[in-house]
């Protein structure tokens, strides 16, 4: 249980990382037609309850016949409106102009500047990004619940939500290892943070030297 889908929530949230820092700076950064408009879309997105979303996507993804599949997890992973605003702030307080147009006088492409200059004094925001994708991703309730059917694909929360059903249907008792569980569940976001803290100091770090 849960053992196939870890992987897909680290890989989800690092892609959704990228693809949020990408966005953000291409909106804080670049002048197009319509880019507010894209940017009030992306506020007023991250403002819908993610309940609201998921009788949409059970149906998108049961016409792609992607239900109880690892897609049906990693795909919403990879879009999420709040990541994209905050990067676009972070990137409208660390990223000046004068340094972008100095790259590109240099001759540096701009796939060259984002992957070369952006992400690295994008770090603290980066880490922040991919923090709250990831704990936001494994807290996932309602969404599991819908897509995912067979308990081979179960998330450690719908685990622990079918053991509190079998404690009304059976009448056995299975509040210890429901709490137990629980505390367990707390354990990889508390080594995320432990992980992520280098990134923090070294962002903090980085803006004092400049």
């Amino acid at each position: 249980m849960d053992g196939q889908l870890v992987p897909v929530r680290g890989v989800g949230s690092l892609g959704g990382t990228l693809i949020a820092l990408a966005t953000g700076y291409g909106l804080a950064r670049f002048d197009f037609p319509g880019r507010n408009a894209i940017f009030a879309c992306v506020v007023g997105s991250f403002l819908i309850p993610i309940a609201l979303l998921t009788l949409p996507l059970y149906l998108l993804f049961s016409a792609l016949g992607m239900v109880d599949t690892p897609w049906a997890m990693l795909i919403p992973c990879l879009i999420n409106p709040f990541s994209v605003y905050l990067a676009k702030v972070y990137t409208e307080a660390t990223i000046p102009y004068e340094l972008l147009e100095a790259a590109r006088i240099d001759g540096a492409g701009e796939l060259r500047i984002f992957f070369s200059i952006v992400l690295r004094m994008m770090t603290t925001g980066g880490a922040t990004v991919f923090l709250l994708a990831f704990v936001n991703t494994w807290n996932a309730f309602f969404l599991p619940l819908t897509v995912l059917r067979g308990k081979e694909n179960w998330t450690l929360n719908l685990g622990l939500y079918n053991w509190t059903g079998t404690r009304l249907e059976s009448g056995i008792d299975l509040t210890g290892l429901v709490l137990t569980g629980a505390l367990l569940s707390i354990v990889p976001m508390a080594i995320m943070m432990v992980a992520m803290r280098r990134y923090w100091r070294t962002g903090v770090t980085l803006g004092a030297l400049k």
